[in-house]
């Protein structure tokens, strides 16, 4: 059990350093026990500029490499599986049964079999 104790010591220690807030975050929430913490956005954040996706008016919008590879990617796809589904095979219960009955009708003579009429 000695060889925990260190262990045991550092989890304490990051686990109170993780619970230290930044004064700015820290709001007056009386109902709570969780700290509030800061976002950090980091440098990728662009805070808003009230441009339409960041673009202003008069300015060319400057395509990201990305952006048309997964317009066609995306809807290539759904275009592929549009028509996949459209040429799908019909597997349906109903088509089947119907297709069982017209079947053992021919068999019983009940029906007359279509194929009769055009070997004639």
């Amino acid at each position: 059990m000695q060889s925990l104790a260190p262990l045991r010591a550092i989890a304490r220690r990051t686990a109170h350093q993780s619970l230290k807030t930044s004064p700015k975050a820290q709001i007056n929430r009386p109902f709570s026990q969780t700290v509030t913490r800061a976002g950090d956005h980091g440098t990728s954040y662009d805070p808003p500029s009230g441009w339409l996706f960041g673009v202003k008016p008069g300015e060319k919008y400057q395509k990201e490499g990305w952006e048309t590879i997964w317009f066609w990617g995306f809807y290539g796809s759904i275009g592929l599986g549009i028509v996949a589904y459209a040429f799908k095979p019909d597997t349906s219960i109903q088509t089947w049964a119907l297709e069982e009955a017209r079947r053992r009708l021919e068999a019983e003579g009940i029906l007359p079999d279509p194929d009769a009429s055009k070997k004639e």
